[in-house]
This record gives structure tokens, sequence and C-alpha cells, in this order.
């Protein structure tokens, strides 16, 4: 049993016998009443994300999870497969499970796999991926990093807003937090 006290992003909790990720927490200490916590909570198994609210001090279950090394294959339409670096098995992980992660996976990307008991649960990406554009407007001379933005759309059909002087082929590095442009990489 974990206290509210141990919260912290990325830990899994048992909310009426369903796994729930801490995506974040805040602790809240009122001028009147008790202190309490809010938390922004991801549904493991759905991706359905859920606000909820705890007593400061409340006690709830802890589910540990294992942590994989795998590899990306590829995806089949409803299914995207990997396999574990370690033990070179191959798994398979519903596109619900995947969620907004497919837009940042390429095959043979690396990515840390989250199980329970054995079972895949979700994956981690690394905090930023590069990406080539495939396609976007051309710039035009006298265009400048401080000159604006413009869409682009890469390799994965992940689209971000880049500055004026990326052009197709150019490589990319994207945040997979948050789905912004970093910088450009050099080949």
């Amino acid at each position: 049993m974990a206290s509210t006290a141990d919260f912290r992003n990325g830990m899994v909790l048992a909310l009426d016998g369903k796994p729930f990720w801490i995506v974040e927490f805040q602790h809240v200490k009122p001028g009147k009443g008790g202190a309490f916590v809010r938390t922004k909570l991801k549904n493991v198994e759905t991706g359905a994300v859920i606000e909820r609210t705890f007593r400061a001090g409340e006690k709830v279950e802890e589910i540990r999870l294992e942590r994989h090394d795998a590899q990306y294959l590829y995806n089949d339409g409803d299914l995207f497969h990997f396999m574990n670096a370690e033990t070179y098995d191959q798994f398979a992980l519903a596109a619900d499970q995947v969620g907004s992660a497919k837009l940042y996976l390429r095959e043979s990307d690396q990515v840390q796999v989250l199980m329970r008991e054995g079972s895949p649960m979700l994956i981690e990406l690394p905090t930023h991926v590069n990406l080539e554009v495939v396609e976007t407007e051309p710039g035009f001379k006298g265009d400048t990093a401080q000159g604006g933005n413009k869409p682009a759309t890469l390799e994965t059909g992940l689209t971000v807003n880049v500055p004026m002087f990326i052009d197709t082929g150019d490589i990319v590095r994207v945040d997979t937090r948050t789905g912004a442009y970093v910088e450009r990489v050099s080949r």
C-alpha cells in the first residue's frame, strides 16, 4: 500500500481493480479544511484519462510494473508488434494500448515496455525522437528562426509546427510528451 505522500508521476495504482497511471498530481493545502491531492490518472488498459482527488495520507494499492527494453517491429493495422530486447520474445499491443505513441514509432525504434506479471501493459517512449519531414511548404529567401512557423508532416504521419527554414527531407527532433518541434538535426 502506498500513501498519497508517495505519489509520483508514472506510478501505477489499482483503483476499483483496474490499473491507473499517474499522469500528474498536485498536493493542495487549502486555508480551511484538510489537505488533499488532486491527480490526473490514465487507465492503462483503455487509455481513458480521469481526474480524482484523494485525502492527504489516504492509502492506495500500488501496482509494481517491470520495465523491459523492447524494439518496435511493425504494425498490422490493429496490433503493434514488439520484441523484448533481453529474451527476444515477441508480443503485440492493441492500438488503444499504444495510444498516441504510434505517432512517434518507426520500425526498429527502442522503447520501454511496462509489464505486469509477464504481460505487457503499455510502452514508454524516449523523451525526444528524430523524424524526417516528408511534406511541408517551401521556405522563402529571408525566412529566419523568428519568421514564424508552418505545419510539417513527418514520416510517421504526425503534423508539427516547425520554423520557416525547415524543408522536406530535413530531420527534426520532436518532444514525445508535448508533440512539439525541438530542433533541426544534422544528418
